[in-house]
C-alpha cells in the first residue's frame, strides 16, 4: 500500500482489550458489593447478560438511537433488573466505578506494542479514531503507554457523533492534516469501522478478533495485529 502515510487505529478491541480490562473490573466489583452471596445469581452469568445489554446499546449509541447518559444509566440497571434485582442505586454505583476503576487494568490486544513500533519505525503516522466516552479514551491511551505513538487522538465526544457517522472521520482526517489517499483505517466493528471507512471512502484494514469471518471481495482482513505487517 505505497501511498499510505495515516494510518488511523479504532481503540477499543483493537489496540486496547476492553472486553479483558472489562471482565476484570467486574468481577473485582461484584466481589466488593458481595452479589452473588446477597442476591444469588453468578458472576459468570452476569457477564454475560452485561455483555449482551452493553453491546446492544452501544449499537443503539453507534446509531444514533441513544445518547450516552441513556447508556450509562441503564446498562448495568437492565442487567440486574434480568436477574430480578431492581436496585437503581446500586448500579448506578457500578456504573461510576466501573469507568474509574477499568483503567487501572491496561491490557492490550496481543501485539500491539510491536505492531506500534513497527510502524513507528516505517515512518507512518499514527492515529485514533474512537467511539469512547472522551475522557476515559484519553486515560485508557494514557494508562497503557501508548500516546507517545500517537500524532493525533479523536474520541465520539469530540464531535458529538460516532462511527460509522462521516463527521468524525472527516475531523480526525482534519485534525491529522492528512489526506483519504493517504490514509487507513484499523478496526474491529463491521459497522462503525469498516463500513463507515467504506461509505467515507477511506481505505480500511478490518481486525476479525472475534472470527466473525465476514468477507468482502477487495477487503483486507486479519485475525491476528501481526498479520498487518504484510500489508503495511
Amino acid at each position: 500500500m505505497k501511498n499510505i502515510r495515516h494510518i488511523f487505529f479504532d481503540l477499543d478491541n483493537t489496540l486496547w482489550d476492553h472486553r479483558k480490562n472489562a471482565k476484570i473490573t467486574l468481577e473485582q466489583l461484584f466481589k466488593k458489593y458481595q452479589i452473588q452471596e446477597k442476591y444469588h445469581f453468578t458472576f459468570e452469568d452476569f457477564h454475560v447478560k452485561y455483555e449482551e445489554i452493553n453491546v446492544h446499546l452501544w449499537d443503539l449509541i453507534r446509531d444514533g438511537e441513544i445518547d450516552k447518559d441513556y447508556l450509562r444509566t441503564h446498562r448495568f440497571h437492565d442487567t440486574f433488573l434480568h436477574f430480578s434485582l431492581d436496585n437503581f442505586e446500586l448500579a448506578q454505583i457500578f456504573e461510576n466505578q466501573f469507568l474509574d476503576e477499568i483503567i487501572a487494568y491496561n491490557e492490550l490486544v496481543d501485539g500491539s506494542l510491536e505492531l506500534l513500533e513497527y510502524l513507528e519505525s516505517k515512518n507512518y503516522q499514527l492515529h485514533i479514531i474512537s467511539n469512547g466516552f472522551h475522557e476515559v479514551t484519553h486515560r485508557k491511551i494514557d494508562g497503557s503507554g501508548i500516546r507517545k505513538y500517537m500524532k493525533t487522538v479523536t474520541s465520539a465526544d469530540d464531535v458529538n457523533v460516532r462511527k460509522p457517522n462521516p463527521i468524525i472521520f472527516e475531523y480526525s482526517l482534519k485534525k491529522a492534516n492528512a489526506e483519504k489517499s493517504e490514509s487507513i483505517l484499523i478496526g474491529d466493528d463491521w459497522i462503525a469501522d469498516v463500513k463507515g471507512a467504506q461509505n467515507f471512502g477511506m481505505d480500511v484494514i478490518f481486525f476479525d478478533a472475534l472470527s466473525e469471518n465476514k468477507t468482502e471481495e477487495g477487503l483486507i482482513t486479519v485475525q491476528k495485529l501481526e498479520e498487518i505487517r504484510n500489508y503495511l
